[in-house]
């Protein structure tokens, strides 16, 4: 996506091309196979959702060819996380490389630990409270808290009188895996109609996956896990430049 004349300009594959994606079943395929995407185009050629679908399906509110429908089918399946994973941009991860993500990205951190060595702030420490519990022995677990991203923030202490940044907390949440974007509803009113846009609901990977699954590269170096990111970015896309891949993976 660009910025061409004062206009926001899509770029993608014909519907007809042998190339295109025009499912959701086939968008959930095509992330196995490469592993993890980000959705947007960005500075690696064609390694984007948008590059590979037709663009005049966005937007169109239609599940069975918009994209950007397809993203909250998707993250409610559960098959593969959704979130802000590149470069602070929403993006897809297969269940094969989650915990390679999780490894470099919280540096071999469990959220507890990290915020015990003072790694964390505490707005991202009240978000983190309010979405896990804690056993006897005071480690973190995962019950499944499904809260609105909207009513998080309140409950949070976010607004006018209280804490800030509440969109940038969030994204740095998932930038680090300790959040997924599970799901997407929209609100009720009194008489429970429907209203406005889709609203996220937040959970650790672990409250979807379990905490082995999330953390089973913890084993090897952090290093090591955002090396083999890189190298299969090399692997899979056509010259890319390291500049764009450290943007896209993180120094």
């Amino acid at each position: 996506m660009s910025v061409e004349n004062g206009e926001w300009i899509m770029h993608g594959l014909d519907f007809d091309d042998p190339g295109c994606i025009r499912t959701v079943d086939d968008l959930e395929d095509y992330i196995e196979e490469v592993g993890f995407v980000p959705l947007f185009g960005n500075g690696i050629r064609g390694f984007s959702v948008e590059e590979h679908t037709d663009p005049r399906f966005w937007w169109t509110d239609d599940e069975k060819r918009d994209p950007w429908k397809w993203r909250e089918i998707i993250a409610r399946r559960g098959k593969i996380a959704y979130g802000k994973f590149f470069d602070k941009k929403a993006g897809f991860i297969s269940l094969r490389w989650l915990p390679y993500f999780a490894n470099y990205r919280r540096d071999g951190y469990d959220f507890d630990a990290r915020w015990e060595d003072g790694l964390i702030n505490r707005r991202e420490k009240t978000i983190m409270d309010l979405l896990t519990d804690t056993d006897e022995d005071g480690d973190m677990i995962w019950p499944d808290k499904r809260i609105l991203s909207t009513e998080l923030k309140k409950m949070a202490g976010f607004g006018k009188t209280g804490a800030k940044n509440y969109p940038g907390t969030i994204t740095n949440l998932q930038m680090q895996t300790y959040l997924v974007i599970r799901d997407f509803v929209r609100r009720t009113n009194k008489r429970g109609e429907e209203y406005g846009m889709p609203v996220s609901i937040l959970q650790p990977p672990e409250t979807i996956w379990g905490y082995e699954t999330v953390t089973s590269a913890y084993n090897e170096s952090p290093s090591d896990s955002r090396q083999k990111i890189i190298d299969h970015i090399q692997k899979i896309c056509v010259d890319p430049d390291e500049f764009d891949i450290i943007k896209l993976v993180g120094k």
